[in-house]
């Protein structure tokens, strides 16, 4: 048996995970606060929230881990969830995506930890430890562009597995293919907001526009969308790369704020000419029409190095070698 810690933040951590669970050869188990996918194929175990609910009392532990508020009544009942579950299915290991907190939780408990790595700069005390306590860290990146910043040593403990998305690659569209851009947000918060998308529309009204995502029409299911796009602008998280490079669509990608600087990060590597994206530093005001038509310049056929589809078989292969080692010990 296989766990698989999956952080309710956005959805990006879903979709990574269902698709590593799809890949592995044997049982696994979800364990988050999010309700199950449908394609999830396995168990799952609902767990209490943890979110704050007030002033939180020494939440980072003098600053050496992220989220451990004193006296709070959801981290206990989820940290007590978790541990019954280790006793009772004695899992060969946990795949933490993401928390520090889990990951040291199935360490004491004896149970080989595999961390996916995010991208940002993370060299705090709290990331280290997660890290150095791992028997393996997977990167869902390619190993000719890791965004992940900090020490070498923690670069050089990190397997690149590749892009990591739940749909497979198809061919890139023929470019001149009629002019069709997506707007591709996000659960976790963007600043592609309606009025926004509005301007931009009104700017390039020969582009036929969709515009999905938390501030546009939600869906969990983007690809058809994908499809039948010839420019994507998108956030700079990692499953919506992921998924518009198996997609094979020209890019335009807007990092978003988040913590570690894990969006910018993750752009300053894109911004390589390699890639077949544009990045901008915030929505632009104006000059919509003519940036268009530089993204439908590139060639989508390169993201095949970004994402050749066997990310999630990758990683799969990385959780089972450790869960492996840990059996035979």
């Amino acid at each position: 048996m296989i766990g698989c810690y999956i952080h309710h933040h956005g959805r990006g951590h879903l979709s990574r995970a269902t698709a590593i669970a799809t890949a592995l050869d044997r049982p696994v188990t979800g364990l988050s606060s999010l309700p199950a996918p449908p394609d999830w194929p396995g168990e799952w175990v609902q767990l209490p929230a943890d979110d704050p609910d007030g002033a939180a009392l020494d939440a980072d532990a003098h600053g050496r881990l992220h989220w451990v508020p004193l006296q709070h009544p959801g981290l206990r009942a989820r940290m007590a969830r978790i541990a019954r579950w280790i006793d009772e299915r004695r899992p060969a290991a946990l795949v933490v995506d993401v928390s520090v907190e889990v990951a040291l939780l199935a360490r004491l408990h004896g149970v080989p930890v595999v961390t996916v790595a995010m991208p940002g700069l993370r060299d705090d005390a709290a990331h280290e430890l997660g890290y150095a306590i791992s028997a393996a860290v997977i990167g869902a990146w390619p190993p000719e562009a890791s965004p992940l910043r900090g020490s070498p040593e923690l670069g050089s403990r990190v397997r690149a597995v590749g892009a990591i998305s739940r749909f497979a690659p198809i061919e890139a569209p023929a470019r001149g293919a009629p002019r069709r851009v997506v707007v591709l947000g996000g659960a976790g918060g963007d600043t592609f907001t309606a009025d926004a998308v509005a301007r931009a529309r009104e700017e390039a009204p020969e582009w036929a526009w969709t515009h999905l995502g938390a501030n546009g029409s939600w869906t969990d299911d983007p690809w058809s969308a994908l499809q039948g796009a010839s420019v994507v602008v998108t956030h700079a998280g990692e499953s919506a790369i992921a998924e518009v490079a198996a997609a094979r669509r020209a890019a335009i990608v807007i990092p978003q704020e988040r913590p570690h600087d894990e969006q910018r990060s993750t752009a300053a590597v894109l911004a390589d000419e390699r890639w077949p994206a544009i990045v901008v530093g915030d929505w632009p005001a104006s000059g919509w029409s003519a940036l268009l038509e530089r993204a439908a310049a590139l060639d989508g056929g390169a993201w095949r190095v970004w994402n050749d589809g066997r990310g999630a078989e990758r990683a799969a292969a990385v959780i089972a070698a450790a869960a492996d080692r840990g059996a035979a010990r």
